[in-house]
């Protein structure tokens, strides 16, 4: 019988290498013969860049890049196992955790360091860079991600205008004559899993601006600040980026990596099943096991444990999600393909106690699971034994 164990992580307490590792612990305690397949997944989001190295057995790369607020700070990449493909995490080097509470300002954090990360994995020679651009403590359009990579981005006297999303408003026009010439040899993916516009009510200011510290007033400095860049991008680059479902994720850095970096916007999970091989690794298995922290009703749209189904589905191999809870909602995801759901809890139980337990009770619940679908195989077996 052949496993394959695809899970998330389970936010705040176990790396997705870690969940695979348990519920594979748990696979042979049920089936000790079973070949067992980990496949440490993600959905572009946090944990993407550990979990597709460990999928592929490749390796880590530090380097210091710039902070959101101009400030130094140690980021890292990976390198997948073909040595020709980089996964960046921009919240690695832009993210709102790197920026305390009190000085939360999209007027001014940057994208700056995280097209130093693109940079960096440009030195690797690599032919391929996927970036996972949630959890973002900018709203600058990508600039400042684009000044990093050699583009001017000029105001009326010539001058280079100032980083953060305010000093879009002084934009006046682009040159790239001096664009890293190595992008053009790089096919750059993004994981986008929202459709939201660069500008208006559903952009990246209105909607995302004020999780990032921005006030009322602000948002409409950055909406209107974006639109400007907008314009100047479709004039002087010929890329119309105001409309594109997804330019507004990660305050509009999904727009500046189609305009600066020729990106394709891509479902993070579906980008993550491809670099990982997981269709490949899928072969001749009996079952799947997948699973994330908690499912509810937003699982059923690009979370991991369906994307996991989806590929599943295709060589007809039942899915059974194993999470640490079950919300609102979760019921959805037995329509995308996974066939079961299992909390690890069976009791009440803080949340110091789950987290303290996981290992533990995700190795239980795989074996739980495993014991069951053997007596479904078994008792299928024996139905067809008995046929004429």
């Amino acid at each position: 019988m052949k496993v394959v164990v695809a899970p998330d992580s389970f936010k705040e307490n176990l790396s997705a290498r870690e969940v695979a590792e348990a519920l594979a612990a748990g696979v042979a305690d049920a089936a000790p013969d079973a070949e067992v397949v980990c496949v440490p997944m993600a959905d572009g989001g946090e944990g993407t860049v550990e979990a597709m190295v460990d999928a592929t057995a490749g390796e880590f790369v530090d380097c210091e890049v710039t902070a959101p607020l101009g400030d130094r700070v140690r980021a890292r990449f990976g390198v997948l196992g073909d040595g020709k493909t980089a996964v960046i995490e921009m919240a690695s080097a832009s993210g709102l955790p790197l920026v305390p509470p009190a000085k939360r300002n999209p007027l001014r954090t940057t994208t700056f360091g995280t097209g130093e990360l693109i940079r960096a994995a440009l030195d690797r020679d690599v032919a391929k860079i996927l970036i996972g651009i949630g959890g973002s403590a900018t709203v600058d359009g990508g600039a400042g991600m684009a000044q990093a990579l050699g583009v001017k981005l000029l105001d009326a006297n010539g001058d280079d205008i100032p980083r953060g999303g305010a000093g879009l408003a002084k934009l006046d026009r682009i040159d790239v004559s001096a664009r890293d010439p190595r992008l053009a040899s790089v096919a750059v993916e993004v994981a986008c899993d929202v459709d939201n516009p660069l500008t208006g009510p559903t952009g990246a200011a209105r909607v995302y601006g004020p999780q990032k510290g921005a006030t009322p007033e602000q948002v409409s400095v950055l909406d209107a600040a974006l639109a400007r860049l907008a314009k100047v991008i479709a004039r002087d680059l010929g890329v119309d980026v105001a409309e594109i479902p997804g330019s507004g994720a990660a305050g509009g850095l999904g727009a500046g990596l189609v305009a600066f970096a020729a990106a394709t916007l891509r479902p993070g999970v579906d980008m993550v099943v491809e670099a990982v091989g997981l269709d490949a690794k899928l072969e001749g298995a009996d079952l799947v096991i997948t699973g994330e922290g908690r499912m509810d009703r937003q699982s059923a749209f690009g979370k991991t444990p369906v994307g996991v189904a989806a590929a599943a589905r295709k060589h007809g191999v039942p899915v059974v999600a194993i999470v640490g809870a079950i919300g609102d909602g979760a019921d959805a995801v037995l329509t995308r393909g996974i066939d079961a759901v299992f909390s690890i809890h069976t009791a009440p139980v803080t949340q110091e106690e789950a987290f303290a337990r996981s290992p533990e009770l995700l190795r239980r619940a795989a074996e739980h699971v495993v014991r069951l679908f053997l007596v479904g195989l078994s008792r299928s077996i024996a139905r067809e034994r008995k046929k004429p």
